[in-house]
């Protein structure tokens, strides 16, 4: 088949950019499943939601959500977060902050649409961990001031950052990226 690699896409949970959004967020989870690659979310709402349900109707094999949660009855009651569309979720306990790490830290690339602050934060240890990111553009929010921002960031490698429209296209360019980087190890990741 081919690399496979674990995919976390990042994006806005409500508001504006989750509108714009949820048609994007659909068609990279889509492409990621047809890619053959994981799909990894936060286990949200809006756009990571969108993108699971998109994996899982193109026959995704494993989509993992990483929840802020402690159980899935608080994922469900105090989160008010989705069980849908996960072959599983891992529940962290580790409230966002702590879930947004663990999450790009498990990840090999992130996709970032739209967003809020969660979005901005895991750019940010995407960017401080030098996980490849690639930021799909369309649905507005904080992936707006990403080219911006990676001028401000020193530690930040603009190289790992791909700015791309079409979903397909991007995950072709950060599967080719992740080739790349991981040559020597490949048989790893087949």
């Amino acid at each position: 088949m081919g690399t496979h690699y674990q995919i976390c896409v990042s994006g806005a949970a409500k508001g504006p950019s989750a509108e714009l959004g949820h048609k994007l967020a659909a068609e990279v989870g889509a492409a990621i499943a047809k890619a053959g690659h994981s799909l990894m979310t936060g286990a949200t709402t809006g756009l990571p939601s969108e993108a699971a349900r998109g994996y899982k109707k193109a026959g995704g094999k494993m989509s993992l959500g990483l929840s802020p949660a402690a159980t899935k009855v608080e994922h469900v009651l105090k989160y008010r977060l989705p069980v849908e569309d996960y072959d599983a979720i891992l529940y962290t306990g580790l409230h966002y902050g702590g879930r947004d790490a663990l999450l790009i830290n498990s990840a090999d690339a992130v996709i970032s649409i739209g967003g809020r602050l969660g979005t901005l934060h895991e750019f940010t240890i995407a960017a401080e961990t030098h996980t490849p990111i690639g930021i799909l553009e369309g649905a507005g929010g904080i992936s707006l001031q990403i080219e911006g921002l990676l001028k401000l960031l020193p530690n930040a490698k603009p190289e790992l950052v791909i700015f791309e429209a079409d979903p397909d296209e991007l995950i072709a360019k950060i599967t080719k990226l992740l080739d790349k980087l991981h040559a020597h190890y490949r048989d790893i990741y087949n």
